[in-house]
C-alpha cells in the first residue's frame, strides 16, 4: 500500500501495524512535483514496485533495484496510470487537457498515443462543465484484460484487448463519472462514482444499475472494492464539484444499502478527492480526508486515524492519491 503527498511517496507496510517510510522525496532529489492529479501513482507488486507520474511528464519507477525513470514524450499533464502486464512492462497512460490514452511498452519509451482511442466517434460529446477539454481521470482493469477508462466528461470506454482497442459502454450511465474500479473476484463487475451518486455493472459496462439508498447527497467523487468481494464497497459522496461537505461511506450487499462512516472520522470532512480511499490485497480499507489518512479493519466497519501530514505542509489537501 502506497499514499503520495505532492513531494513524496511513503510505502505502509506490516499491515498498517506500524509508520508509513517515507521512499521518495520529490525536493531531496531536486526532482519534478508529483503530478497533482487523480490516479498517478500506481502499486505493481509483481514487480515489488510503485510507479507515479511526475510533473514533467516523467514516469518515476521505484523498485528493489532502485530509481528508473522514464521519458514517455506525453507533453500533456498525466492523469492516470494503468499496469497491464509485467513482461514486457505495459502502462496505459491518461491524459489531462484532451483525453488521450497511449501504450508504454519497455521501459525506455516514448508511449504511443492509442488510435482507435483517438477515434471513437463519442469524442466530440466529451465536455468539462468549466468549459476546458476532457480528461481521462481513472484507468482499471480485470484480471482477463478488459480496460475501462473514465472520461471526464463522457462516460466510460472499455477495451477487450488490454487497451488496443476501444468503445464506449452503453449509454445509460451517468456522463459525469469520477472514478471507475473492478474487482479481481469478479471480472463481470464493473463500478462507477458519478455526479449522480455509484452505478453498477454485472455485465462489463453493457447495462448498469444506480445505487443510491442511504448515500447522504448523490455527488460522488471515489470508490473502492475489496478485492475478494465485489458486494464490499467503500465510496465518497460530496454536496458538489467543491466539496462543502462530504461523507465517506460503506455498503456490504452490492450498494443496494450505504451506511455513513463519518461519526468515525476526527476531524470534518468538507471533501475527499477522488483516488483518496482504497481496499489494500489484505482487505484493510484506507481513505484521505483532509490532513489524515484514515485505517479501516474488520471488512471497513472500524475506522481510527493512521497519518496526519505534519503542520509544515500548509495545503488543506495533502495527500493527493492513494494505490493499493
Amino acid at each position: 500500500m502506497y499514499f503520495a503527498t505532492n513531494n513524496a511517496i511513503y510505502s505502509i507496510e506490516d499491515n498498517g501495524n506500524s509508520k508509513p517510510i517515507e521512499i521518495y522525496n520529490a525536493t531531496e532529489q531536486q526532482s519534478p512535483e508529483i503530478s497533482d492529479n487523480y490516479g498517478t501513482l500506481i502499486s505493481i507488486p509483481e514487480l515489488q514496485s510503485v510507479a507515479v507520474a511526475l510533473s514533467d511528464g516523467t514516469l518515476l519507477m521505484l523498485t528493489p533495484d532502485g530509481e528508473k525513470k522514464i521519458s514517455t514524450g506525453i507533453e500533456d499533464p498525466i492523469a492516470s496510470l494503468l499496469f497491464i502486464r509485467e513482461e514486457p512492462l505495459t502502462l496505459l497512460i491518461g491524459t489531462d487537457e484532451g483525453a488521450y490514452v497511449y501504450r508504454l511498452v519497455g521501459e525506455e519509451g516514448p508511449a504511443e498515443r492509442v488510435p482507435t482511442f483517438d477515434n471513437l466517434e463519442c469524442r466530440k460529446d466529451w465536455y468539462t462543465p468549466w468549459g476546458g477539454p476532457p480528461a481521462v481521470r481513472t484507468l482499471a482493469k480485470t484480471k482477463d484484460g478488459f480496460c475501462y477508462a473514465d472520461i471526464h466528461v463522457g462516460s466510460i470506454m472499455r477495451s477487450p484487448d488490454e487497451g488496443v482497442s476501444w468503445e464506449p459502454v452503453t449509454p445509460d450511465l451517468n456522463k459525469d463519472v469520477h472514478q471507475v474500479a473492478t474487482c479481481p473476484a469478479d471480472d463481470n463487475q464493473v463500478f462507477a462514482n458519478t455526479a449522480n451518486g455509484v452505478y453498477v455493472s454485472k455485465d462489463r459496462g453493457d447495462s448498469w444499475i444506480n445505487r443510491l439508498e442511504g448515500l447522504p447527497v448523490r455527488y460522488g467523487t471515489a470508490i473502492a472494492i475489496d478485492p475478494t468481494d465485489p458486494n464490499l464497497m467503500i465510496a465518497s459522496v460530496q454536496r458538489g464539484p467543491r466539496g462543502g461537505g462530504a461523507w465517506l461511506c460503506r455498503t456490504d450487499d452490492g450498494g443496494a444499502t450505504w451506511t455513513d462512516l463519518n461519526d468515525q472520522l476526527t476531524e470534518p470532512a468538507d471533501r475527499i478527492g477522488t483516488s483518496s480511499i482504497a481496499f489494500a490485497a489484505d482487505g484493510t480499507a484506507w481513505a484521505a480526508v483532509g490532513k489524515t489518512l484514515y485505517m479501516g479493519r474488520d471488512r471497513a466497519t472500524d475506522w481510527r486515524p493512521f497519518w496526519t501530514a505534519p503542520a509544515s505542509n500548509a495545503s488543506a489537501y495533502p495527500i493527493k492519491t492513494l494505490a493499493a
